[in-house]
């Protein structure tokens, strides 16, 4: 299942209608970084139960506002919210499934495995020093590339974006300028660029815009058919964004030291390690009916346990059964909603 810019929009705006839907319908917002995965279980799930999903694909931070405001079911959000934040709304989180970010391109004559960034130049060009492709940095880094002397577009995100929140992250870590002067959150101020709403936003501008790059969840670079460059690793190591570099980074989210299941899985080690990659949460209130919860929590259990095929397709990275088995513990012991 192939969906463009324009028809995920479509999708997301033909989900708001969720709140004129039966009572038996479940409703959610949030990130747009799960939404290809997410459309694709949810049609599974009604197939096979008869229980329609909506989703809004709104930004992370959308779907927080929502469910903290109690106009839908369950949020998702790429940014982990904090202990004190969970408390103070009444929510519960917990991880879904591991995306994973990549930088994409639109530089004529250049397709994917061409170029590599590394995350200083990578934090440069956002910052807005690196303003040429064919900039010494850059082509210190791709030396039989055929770099063209074209103005560099940045593209980023204009809502509240948790894969903002990682992207950001990711370069605080690789660039003190970066993290001194920018810093990292769902919405930052911009150095320089253009903004695009939610992941097929960017994914649109970068499509349309020679000379341009942005930052997207990689099943839409795949399903838009974008450039996506290859990075240098925690390890120093070049890596391309493939399954075997997501599953490499993936493999070091260990949930059972941390509070709440908040952690951040950019620059992880490894000389295999695909360097941005995140998990993306789901949010429920403690406070919502019993038996509602227990719907949602039993398509989001399926999508866990029955949807790790469709999330592979789309390259997405599901968990293992030792965290699967975490998640469900805590969901009986702060929703008293499983089994």
């Amino acid at each position: 299942m192939r969906y463009g810019p324009k028809t995920i929009a479509a999708v997301a705006v033909f989900a708001g209608v969720a709140t004129m839907a039966s009572a038996a319908d479940l409703n959610g917002a949030g990130g747009t970084a799960i939404y290809p995965v997410l459309s694709v279980w949810a049609q599974t799930y009604q197939q096979k139960t008869g229980n329609k999903v909506n989703y809004q694909a709104i930004g992370s931070g959308g779907g927080v506002a929502q469910i903290k405001a109690k106009t839908v079911d369950f949020a998702n959000t790429d940014k982990p919210l904090t202990h004190d934040e969970l408390t103070a709304a009444g929510l519960v989180q917990f991880p879904q499934v591991v995306i994973s970010i990549v930088p994409v391109v639109n530089l004529p004559g250049i397709k994917s495995g061409d170029l590599v960034l590394d995350g200083p130049t990578l934090a440069n060009i956002f910052l807005g020093k690196i303003t040429k492709w064919n900039d010494a940095a850059i082509k210190k880094l791709n030396p039989k590339a055929k770099l063209p002397e074209t103005a560099i577009l940045v593209a980023h995100r204009s809502d509240g974006s948790g894969t903002t929140f990682n992207f950001t992250d990711y370069l605080g870590k690789v660039s003190p300028e970066w993290k001194s002067q920018v810093g990292s959150d769902t919405a930052v101020q911009w150095p320089v660029g253009v903004g695009g709403k939610g992941n097929a936003g960017v994914a649109a501008t970068v499509q349309q815009a020679a000379g341009s790059i942005g930052y997207v969840e990689y099943a839409y670079a795949k399903q838009n058919n974008l450039v996506a460059a290859d990075l240098i690793n925690a390890a120093g190591k070049r890596v391309k964004p493939t399954m075997e570099a997501f599953d490499s980074a993936a493999a070091h989210a260990d949930f059972s030291k941390v509070q709440d299941f908040r952690l951040i899985l950019t620059d992880q080690p490894g000389a295999k390690s695909w360097p941005i990659t995140a998990a993306t949460f789901m949010l429920l209130r403690t406070d919502a009916d019993v038996a509602k919860n227990r719907d949602i929590l039993k398509f989001l259990d399926y999508a866990l346990r029955q949807g790790q095929a469709d999330a592979k397709k789309l390259d997405y990275v599901p968990f293992p059964d030792v965290t699967i088995k975490q998640i469900e513990v805590s969901w009986k012991a702060t929703l008293k909603a499983w089994p």
